[in-house]
């Protein structure tokens, strides 16, 4: 029976109608169906059943009979889509920001004007999108910042109701990368904090060694999502954390292959399990496309892969292998009913040397070996190979700049790029907003293996594709209800979860004397931290400050506060790790004559590489850097951008005069300790979560209970001698009360943790 949005909204939400003149249809015994009135969809009644005749024909085809496998379904759909229309379910958008703004990569119009001079609502779509979705038959949508959960639900919304009525009927799977953490760090965490419930994300996680909570994270972010209009998760991120100097070690669960794998399982089961579901998938999952096959974490240098200057992941110790374990052991061994992640993504990376069929030295994407040889053919995965954004995108003009990442395939062209992608077996395309150049590749391979061969191998990647849709209801009803987005979405319950969660990932690394908890009312000296000018990830500056590191009013609440430090009984510091702004590359030393390679330091104090390689593992840039050939750092000096935060802490010790110190870390990668833990009587380590949750530590609101995911290096030179591809081989800080700040170590009121998580996780 056919009901108006109202009534079904009241009969099974107890809220008020959705907006957008979008209309639902129950089954007694079937999926809720949701379509636009403006679409031109019919509902069809066959066997007492409904169903939305997607393609118009009057009939119902077997991919719009929801009573199907999903297989025959996707196998049906695929069939009848041209070979323009899987170009464009190939495609995966550049990131969308809701509303666009003027400027930067997420730029957008609304009827030729920006959004503040249009007139448009904030939900609307921008002329690139309406382009994108109706001439390129895109149906994959990165979501980044969005104004509210609202706004995003009702873009989600106007999504689905522009392109429902165009051709077969496909709705869009609309896709964010993690948005739970508690900062903005990266291109990838931009939507971060979006008036959304705040979890640990990446080492912050892997801190709690808790798969239990890791899941249930992955439940609620589900529903959050849902809710939002988002059907697949860009995450998690299991690469190993085995190279200390890595810029996105941060967003890695650990260096341990073991609890790497089971949190990454744990994270997977949460967002795909639709709880009650026969075979896990429903309408609560989310698809979840892990990455980075196959492991982005042994990068030369420290060096990343999105920058020319990182395109090498190096293999010193032979240890391909246990770089692969966090997949074939976790993400393709799933406890829950959907057996695997649903979608995976190789990096960036060049993993050198490890083609042991072709000798091809390639980007992780390009690589046939990689892809069809292992992933597809030794491990058996069938789902979904997307391509990290970019990758078919020209390179920039400098090993440091930042544009495209075609590592190993620069001389090609941008259509023999996507080419020689779909030679390697992959599926999709991401951040490619143009199908123009995966037809003209569909051509090349047209002419090498025939037409009819590679319009199979086109149906291939769209039944792998489909398969998402389906499985998660996009095509029974891809609306969302706005109401209940605004209740679902950074409700109290889940903001007090991931609150927990976070107070769960700080480490206490140190405790003289039990100086914490500090229970009583004391007065408290909280210096000011001074943040240096930096540019961002994109080369945006931003201007220096000096400000509270934590709310004030709060603390106040709990101690006495003052900014004279003999008034103090006790400093809090808080600080951030190491910063080193060049990232591994310099435009000054490649000007000044040098191979534009400097360090990666972990140390706040001036730093001389005396113990880097004297040759690099792997070298070469064909376009913009053809006379380098050794990348070595050797003798090179690098100086943290942030050395103001060991001063911070000399300064807190000296002006205390004796009295306690307690030193607060927010850390995005391992650190050297030994230039300032003996000046620190407590010391408390997060990875990136809120510094509140740091001071109801301090207080004995909650116990510590965190333990670290990674090695603390004694010094630079074990750094530098250790082997990018191989876990705990570095000499770790051993502290003035004698402990080692070693994989799996913590501590709680009681002293140095050791419970199951440590019995079952150890070196």
């Amino acid at each position: 029976m056919k009901k108006s949005v109202f009534n079904i909204a009241a009969l099974f939400l107890g809220v008020t109608a959705f907006s957008q003149n979008i209309q639902t249809v129950t089954n007694s015994k079937g999926p809720v169906l949701g379509y636009s009135a403006d679409s031109g969809v019919k509902i069809l009644t066959v066997g007492g059943n409904k169903f939305k005749d997607l393609n118009k024909n009057g009939k119902l085809d077997k991919y719009e009979d929801w009573r199907l496998p999903v297989d025959e379904r996707a196998k049906d759909l695929a069939s009848k889509m041209s070979v323009e229309q899987i170009a464009g379910l190939m495609l995966y958008s550049g990131h969308q920001s809701v509303p666009a703004p003027a400027e930067g990569f997420r730029a957008g119009k609304y009827n030729g004007k920006f959004y503040k001079e249009s007139g448009a609502k904030a939900f609307d779509l921008t002329d690139q999108q309406k382009k994108f979705l109706k001439e390129d038959n895109l149906r994959h949508v990165l979501v980044t910042t969005v104004e509210s959960p609202e706004i995003a639900a009702k873009w989600s919304n106007n999504i689905q109701a522009y392109i429902e009525g165009l051709g077969l009927g496909i709705p869009a799977n609309n896709s964010t990368d993690p948005r739970h953490s508690a900062t903005v760090t990266a291109e990838f965490n931009e939507g971060a904090g979006g008036q959304i419930s705040l979890w640990p994300d990446g080492l912050a996680m892997g801190a709690t060694f808790d798969p239990e909570l890791v899941k249930k994270f992955g439940n609620i972010a589900a529903q959050e999502y849902r809710a939002l209009g988002i059907s697949t998760a860009l995450s998690p991120q299991i690469d190993l954390g085995t190279e200390p100097r890595w810029y996105r070690i941060a967003y890695v669960f650990s260096e341990s292959p073991e609890l790497t794998a089971d949190l990454g399982r744990g994270y997977i089961d949460g967002f795909q399990t639709t709880i009650g579901s026969k075979n896990g998938w429903g309408s609560k999952s989310v698809n979840a496309m892990v990455k980075h096959w196959p492991g982005g974490g042994p990068e030369e240098g420290g060096r990343d892969g999105h920058w020319a200057m990182g395109k090498y992941a190096v293999y010193p110790g032979n240890n391909f292998q246990n770089h692969v374990k966090p997949f074939t052991e976790g993400a393709f061994k799933l406890n829950g009913g959907t057996k695997e992640a649903s979608a995976v993504m190789p990096y960036y990376t060049i993993s050198f040397n490890q083609d042991t069929k072709n000798g091809e030295n390639v980007g992780n994407g390009y690589s046939k070996y990689l892809i069809t040889d292992l992933l597809r053919g030794k491990y058996k995965y069938d789902g979904v190979v997307c391509t990290d954004w970019l990758i078919t995108a020209d390179e920039p003009k400098s090993p440091g700049g930042f544009a495209g990442k075609p590592w190993g395939a620069e001389k090609l062209s941008i259509a023999e790029r996507h080419y020689k992608v779909l030679e390697a077996g992959v599926d999709q395309f991401g951040g490619n907003n143009d199908k123009a150049p995966v037809l003209e590749a569909y051509q090349m391979g047209v002419k090498e293996h025939g037409e009819k061969a590679y319009r199979a191998k086109f149906e291939q990647s769209a039944v792998r594709l489909l398969r998402n849709f389906f499985r998660t209801g996009l095509f029974e009803n891809p609306y969302v209800n706005t109401e209940e987005t605004k209740k679902i979405v950074g409700n109290p319950e889940f903001m007090k979860a991931g609150y927990e969660a976070q107070v769960k990932s700080i480490v206490m690394l140190k405790n003289k004397a039990n100086i914490l908890p500090i229970k009583e009312r004391k007065t408290a000296y909280i210096p000011k931290r001074y943040s240096p000018a930096t540019f961002n990830w994109w080369g945006i500056y931003t201007g220096p400050s000096l400000e509270y590191p934590v709310d004030i009013e709060k603390v106040k609440k709990l101690f006495n506060v003052t900014d004279d430090p003999e008034k103090a009984d006790f400093a809090l510091v808080f600080v951030k790790s190491p910063h080193s702004e060049e990232g591994g590359y310099s435009d000054i030393d490649a000007r000044e004559g040098g191979n534009g390679y400097v360090p990666i330091s972990l140390q706040y104090q001036t730093y001389t590489a005396t113990e880097a390689r004297e040759k690099s593992i792997a070298a070469g840039d064909p376009v913009v850097a053809p006379n380098v050939h050794d990348r070595t750092f050797k003798n090179k000096t690098s100086t943290a951008t942030n050395f103001t935060d060991l001063l911070a802490i000399e300064n807190a010790y000296k002006a205390m005069n004796g009295k306690p110190v307690i030193v607060s870390i927010t850390a995005s990668k391992p650190m050297i300790f030994n230039e300032f833990e003996k000046h620190a009587d407590a010391i408390l380590m997060n990875f990136n979560v809120s510094n509140q949750a740091v001071v109801d530590i301090v207080t004995g609101k909650y116990e510590p209970s965190g333990l670290l995911p990674l090695q603390m290096p004694a010094n630079m030179a074990t750094v530098e001698k250790q082997k990018e591809d191989v876990p705990y081989d570095m000499e770790t800080h051993k502290d003035s009360e004698g402990h080692n700040y070693d994989f799996g170590y913590g501590m709680n009121w009681s002293g140095v943790i050791k419970d199951a998580r440590t019995q079952k996780y150890h070196k």
